[in-house]
């Protein structure tokens, strides 16, 4: 049995919530600094297919770099440019990030969590 990774921001609640929740069903997981070590090209292009969820469904779109992108760049965009600035910056990812094996889930809602984890 693999560890799960869980990309998370020490400054997102919701990451906060995520990582306390995995703790009370004592399930330990590799915790790694979105902001500081992104998700690379590579582990998005696997990761997005493994999730089931459109690329932009990866993006935190509540976040400063978002807003400084704008919505119509956004909009604009091919899914290879989003990825390649998805890892560029990980403030622009929708967090948390879990993945263990096939399972990969982005943001944390407590129910599908529970189904999946």
């Amino acid at each position: 049995m693999t560890t799960p990774l869980v990309l998370s921001y020490s400054g997102c609640s919701t990451c906060r919530r995520a990582l306390k929740w995995l703790e009370q069903k004592k399930i330990s997981a590799q915790v790694r600094p979105i902001v500081e070590q992104p998700p690379t090209v590579r582990e998005l292009k696997e990761w997005i297919a493994k999730s089931g969820k459109p690329v932009k469904k990866w993006l935190n779109t509540s976040g400063l770099s978002y807003r400084a992108l704008g919505k119509a760049k956004v909009d604009a965009a091919s899914d290879a440019t989003l990825i390649d600035w998805l890892a560029k910056d990980g403030k622009l990812v929708k967090r948390p990030v879990y993945v263990k094996g096939d399972t990969v889930l982005v943001g944390f809602k407590e129910e599908e969590w529970a189904e999946r984890v």
